[in-house]
């Protein structure tokens, strides 16, 4: 049986490991993305994404080999085949990194593109959440997702333009 998504019934407070592994995501994105912007500024967009997938395709060989070695505390059940759409996220990946080289060297900064970055993940969540795609649990926003996105939204507007005179 596949994991799914907790329905919104059912709902349960994060765990403080949950908590800081998404902000290390967070913090580890936005150190991607200024690495990415730096190697864009020196070579072109497309070869920073190269060079970032490649490294990553790396990374990611050594944690498959060390997670192999260690004997699992539990056996592992078979899900089943993912559905192809889901190796579709390699695509999304390569054009975020190549999308966000560009705008990470424009007048936005970094911390512009981080901001409506995070605006855009959100309000495609919230969609993605309201209409069920791509197998998601549906779950309709309620009042403080979309109070949550408006603060969002307002934070971005105010780093992107309230920026002032000093740079």
């Amino acid at each position: 049986m596949a994991a799914r998504i907790p329905p919104a019934a059912e709902p349960r407070r994060p765990h403080p490991f949950e908590i800081l592994a998404a902000l290390c995501a967070g913090s580890l994105l936005t150190l991607m993305l200024l690495s990415n912007g730096m190697m864009a500024a020196h070579t072109t967009p497309i070869f920073a994404s190269l060079t970032a997938h490649g490294v990553g395709t790396m990374v990611a060989v050594v944690l498959l080999l060390l997670f192999r070695l260690r004997k699992p505390a539990q056996p592992r059940v078979s899900v089943g085949r993912a559905p192809l759409w889901a190796y579709l996220g390699g695509i999304s990946g390569a054009l975020t990194v190549v999308v966000s080289t560009v705008v990470v060297n424009s007048s936005l900064a970094l911390t512009g593109t981080m901001a409506l970055g995070l605006a855009g993940q959100v309000l495609l969540a919230l969609l993605f959440d309201a209409t069920g795609a791509l197998g998601l649990e549906r779950r309709l926003p309620r009042r403080n997702d979309l109070l949550a996105l408006a603060a969002i939204v307002g934070g971005t507007l105010l780093i992107i333009f309230a920026r002032g005179g000093a740079a």
